[in-house]
This record gives C-alpha cells, sequence and structure tokens, in this order.
C-alpha cells in the first residue's frame, strides 16, 4: 500500500499545487506507483488472484485516464508518460 508521505511526494512533483489530487496526471502517478508495487507482490506471490484482479482493474484505470488525456492536451501526456517512463 502507498504510504501517506508517498503520495504527498507524488501530488507536489505532478501536480499544480498541494492540495491538487484530481488532475489526471497525479492520479495516473499515484496509480503508477500502486501498479509498481502490487506488480513486485505477485512476483513473490504467483497465485494471489485477487491481487491480480485489483491489478489489471488499476491497470485500466489509468489507461482511461490516459485516453481522456489523449483527448483533451497530447502534450501533457507525452509528459506524463516520459516522466513515469509509460509505454503504451
Amino acid at each position: 500500500m502507498i504510504s501517506q508521505d508517498e503520495k504527498l511526494e507524488l501530488i507536489k512533483q505532478f501536480g499544480k499545487d498541494e492540495q491538487d489530487t484530481g488532475s489526471p496526471e497525479v492520479q495516473i502517478a499515484i496509480f503508477s506507483k500502486r501498479i509498481s508495487e502490487l506488480t513486485e507482490h505477485l512476483k513473490t506471490h504467483p497465485k494471489d488472484h485477487s491481487t491480480r484482479r485489483g491489478l489489471l482493474k488499476l491497470v485500466g484505470k489509468r489507461r482511461r485516464l490516459l485516453n481522456y488525456l489523449i483527448d483533451r492536451d497530447i502534450e501533457r501526456y507525452r509528459a506524463i508518460t516520459k516522466q513515469l517512463g509509460i509505454r503504451k
């Protein structure tokens, strides 16, 4: 699980200010952090199917937010994918 301090750091890095928790960039960054943690968990626990389902749901949510950014502002999409190292 992502700690509160890690979440605040992501908000500072990707948000407009410290109260900006709803922008797509912040949400994508938080989802990406959780996805990487769940991926590491599944490497050591390959039969944990409920976690795998949660991981796939998170990946879908992140994908929808990325598609939203593509439609609204392609430059913001390119910037966030480059910063986070996300490939399509």
